[in-house]
């Protein structure tokens, strides 16, 4: 399976070097074995290089990444080991544990990734990580282009040239385990994962076995309706950036700001399915990320439209606005 979704993804097989991000647990874990297999069946020719971040959230952190490490030369791999000091950051500014740990790891990730000039780099997310984090999203109040989840193959970090690339997503992580436990080699537990303090955690212990007592694959049909919506909304991109392109106003005209501003008549006129997506993209290539926006502030900033009365006011999380001024709606920055 692995083979065909390398394939299915395009992947190289050979002349290039890709990272594989092992934090030890048992998908990223089973993802290195099977690779490591892969190549000893003369079925994969690649570099490998293993990348593993030690956050320090816990004080055997230090141990898992000296188990990494040792893993991945006994398979024959090169291994680059980072840290960070996630706690940190999260004091300074003011984010939670889960999104800062996040952060700094994608981070180290595109950062190892040019160090070993790797075009790709490659995560272990399963089935049963993309219907948590559907989950987690759907309670958020997520537009559907959260609610399809996790994609299989995108940008590292916007704008950036290295690719993420997650080949297991049709897996489940039971199947990891058995795979890990077959080839004999253990692999970490990490106690925050049965922290209930943390929302991805609770869905994982308590949400999805209480959905599975109503349908016993759950997971497997949360997964098929995330890709759906991934579909569908594939079909709504060159329609909305088509939109966001009549809308612009000239730059004389919206001043010195990181977008245009969008002409109130165009928006109005577009169905609200393609609207919301042009307003979702507007505001993300205005932020640098749609991080934390959900469809609460694309309705905030659709309500704008109404009326002609300038002055009115969305505001945004992380402390952006989107003003109304007489018939085209601007960006503002927390700094502006």
């Amino acid at each position: 399976m692995l083979l065909a979704e390398w394939r299915r993804l395009k992947l190289p097989t050979s002349g290039e070097t890709v990272v594989v991000a092992v934090s030890g647990g048992a998908d990223s874990t089973a993802l290195l074995l099977a690779l490591e297999e892969l190549r000893n069946y003369n079925k994969l020719y690649a570099g490998i290089c293993v990348a593993h971040l030690d956050h320090r959230l816990r004080k055997s952190s230090s141990k898992d990444a000296k188990w990494v490490a040792d893993l991945s030369t006994r398979l024959g791999f090169r291994s680059v080991i980072g840290r960070a000091k996630v706690l940190d950051d999260v004091a300074e500014n003011n984010d939670n544990l889960e999104q800062a740990a996040r952060e700094a790891r994608y981070a180290f990730l595109e950062r190892t990734a040019k160090r070993v000039s790797a075009n790709y780099v490659l995560t272990a997310h399963t089935m049963d990580d993309q219907a948590e984090t559907v989950l987690m999203r759907l309670m958020r109040g997520s537009a559907s282009p959260g609610l399809g989840g996790m994609e299989s193959f995108r940008p590292v970090a916007k704008n950036s040239s290295i690719k993420l690339v997650r080949p297991l997503l049709w897996a489940r992580r039971a199947e990891t385990e058995a795979y890990c436990r077959l080839r004999k080699i253990r692999f970490l537990s990490d106690e925050m994962n049965d922290d209930l303090s943390f929302a991805r955690v609770k869905i994982r212990k308590q949400l999805l076995p209480l959905m599975q007592s109503f349908n016993n694959r759950i997971v497997e049909a949360i997964s098929r309706t995330a890709t759906q919506l991934r579909e569908d909304g594939a079909v709504l991109v060159s329609d909305s950036d088509a939109l966001l392109q009549r809308a612009a106003v000239s730059n004389e005209e919206s001043g010195e700001t990181k977008v245009p501003a969008l002409d109130v008549k165009v928006l109005a006129a577009a169905p609200p399915a393609l609207r919301r997506r042009a307003v979702r993209q507007w505001l993300s290539n205005a932020r640098g990320s749609t991080r934390r926006l959900e469809m609460v502030h694309l309705l905030a900033v659709e309500k704008l439209l109404d009326g002609n009365a300038g002055g009115r006011v969305a505001e945004l999380p992380g402390g952006g606005k989107v003003r109304r001024r007489r018939n085209r709606l601007e960006f503002e920055s927390q700094n502006d």
